[in-house]
């Protein structure tokens, strides 16, 4: 029967019916693999924004920001054409199959399973992403520009 509360044990089911610790051994080795799937996971969506940042960085123009258009007309079908949005489009679903995953472990209710995802999440971030909001910087600060 699967635990609706959180529990702490060795005895734990993740994620299929094979995937089963019975040992303190097989429980730790359980532990340090949700850690480094959180810390990957992190790395994944380091790496989807900086592809994302890279993919659609603004090629300088002569025109002046007042003169742009808010909404600029595309051509049609040129949007479908570019790869770059196919590669980003593949980060974001492999990134989101792995975020579901960690979600379901810790679904689990195991106490372990719950504290190394967290603890994954947050050495993930601190390796990769810290410098992510040096990298989201807005040109313009004004929010109507």
């Amino acid at each position: 029967m699967m635990h609706m509360t959180f529990y702490w044990g060795k005895k734990v089911t993740l994620l299929i019916d094979s995937w089963k610790t019975d040992s303190w051994t097989s429980y730790a080795l359980t532990i340090l693999a949700c850690f480094l799937f959180s810390v990957f996971y992190q790395y994944m969506e380091d790496r989807r924004i900086r592809f994302k940042v890279f993919a659609t960085a603004k090629k300088p123009s002569n025109i002046s920001s007042i003169d742009t258009p808010l909404l600029l007309p595309t051509l049609a079908g040129g949007r479908w054409k570019n790869p770059a949005r196919y590669g980003a489009a593949t980060l974001f679903c492999v990134n989101s199959a792995i975020g579901y995953l960690l979600m379901l472990a810790v679904m689990s209710f195991n106490g372990g399973v719950f504290l190394a995802i967290v603890l994954g999440l947050s050495f993930g971030y601190l390796l990769f992403r810290i410098a992510d909001e040096d990298l989201l910087a807005v040109e313009n600060p004004c929010a109507c520009a």
